[in-house]
């Protein structure tokens, strides 16, 4: 995985289909509040369970609280409680001695995750001054680990099993809001990008100093929430510091952006140091055609990617995931550099028999 990570040739295609969240969760049999909200198991641990249940190669990001949907303290409420979701929400105690309730809640579904933070609406169903509520059983979460002790208790239990990163996030906006905000305050959000990047330095150069696997950028959606003009405006000088810190130390640098992602990997490709960049989805989730990003960037960055996750994985039968599989390890394992996964997220039911294909397919048909 690292090898191919490196953007180098392994004896074999590195397979591991993202199934962060749902697949591990239902594998449990809990309810999904329990890995959540109470962590019973650590999300973490899940995923390396069900890491080893299939066979593929495990690729586990780490960061704080991780699995943790919100931060779980003496102000926080359970509202709601049914067989079906448990609704939290905070509260801040007033001068008149009455609570004054967040106009926000979490909604921790029973059968699908992650848990939902939302704002409290009519639609949600959920009071806006609640008739009910008690406290969270506090007892039941465990305390938030540094992340130095986590990742090096993550790092023991996966072994050679697979790889486990750590996270360094870049500045850049992630909602309506903040696009908005953006055209209309732009010196404003430049100076806090500012700010962001010399966090996101400071945070890469203290990563990379645990020597992890890989240097993870989450940037879920970066095209989709962003132009090329603010792109490169917030985002890209941020990128180019951290991934070339990243190779400073020798350790690979792997972007996530779902969504349509054919512009990013160009630009990374040509004007950063990242080593590696996933999901690459096809249409319609995303743009890229991954026969032609391999051959017009493949010397310069790996891949990893890029069944469907619906049409492919969830809905298809083995043969279209063993069909799906080939053609992706033809279009793109050439030379190494490639490793063979999904779009972002399979869905919680997808069947267990197209997993195992996927795997089959990578040990068979992607050796070198």
């Amino acid at each position: 995985m690292v090898l191919a990570m490196l953007n180098k040739q392994p004896d074999m295609v590195p397979v591991a289909p993202d199934i962060s969240n749902m697949v591990p969760a239902r594998l449990t049999g809990k309810p999904f509040w329990d890995i959540y909200l109470y962590q019973d198991p650590p999300l973490w641990k899940a995923y390396i369970h069900t890491m080893r249940k299939y066979g593929f190669d495990g690729w586990l990001p780490l960061y704080e609280s991780y699995g943790v949907e919100e931060a779980v303290d003496e102000y926080t409420m359970i509202v709601e409680e049914s067989p079906e979701r448990v609704v939290t929400r905070r509260y801040a105690p007033g001068p008149d001695g009455e609570l004054r309730w967040s106009d926000r809640v979490v909604v921790y579904q029973a059968d699908q995750t992650p848990a939902s933070k939302s704002v409290d609406t009519p639609g949600l169903n959920v009071e806006r001054v609640p008739s009910w509520y008690r406290p969270i059983d506090r007892d039941r979460i465990p305390q938030v680990e540094p992340l130095e002790e986590l990742y090096f208790k993550v790092k023991s239990e996966m072994g050679e099993d697979g790889v486990v990163g750590l996270s360094v996030w870049i500045p850049g906006p992630g909602s309506p809001e903040q696009i908005y905000e953006y055209y209309d305050n732009s010196e404003e959000v430049r100076r806090r990008a500012r700010e962001m990047e010399e966090a996101a330095v400071a945070r890469a150069e203290a990563m990379c100093s645990l020597k992890p696997d890989f240097i993870f950028i989450p940037y879920s959606g970066c095209f989709v929430w962003n132009t090329e003009e603010s792109f490169r405006d917030l985002c890209l000088p941020t990128l180019q510091k951290v991934t070339a810190i990243a190779k400073k130390h020798g350790i690979p640098s792997q972007m996530h952006s779902c969504g349509p992602s054919r512009r990013l990997v160009e630009i990374c490709a040509n004007e950063t140091d990242l080593s590696s960049i996933n999901p690459l989805e096809m249409p319609p989730m995303g743009d890229c055609d991954l026969a032609e990003v391999k051959a017009k960037f493949g010397h310069r960055i790996s891949l990893m990617g890029n069944l469907h996750t619906i049409d492919t994985m969830l809905k298809g039968s083995p043969d279209d995931v063993e069909k799906a599989a080939r053609e992706a390890i033809d279009a793109a394992a050439a030379g190494g550099g490639f490793i063979l996964s999904t779009g972002d997220q399979c869905g919680r039911d997808t069947p267990d028999e197209n997993l195992y294909k996927l795997v089959e397919v990578a040990r068979e048909y992607g050796k070198y």
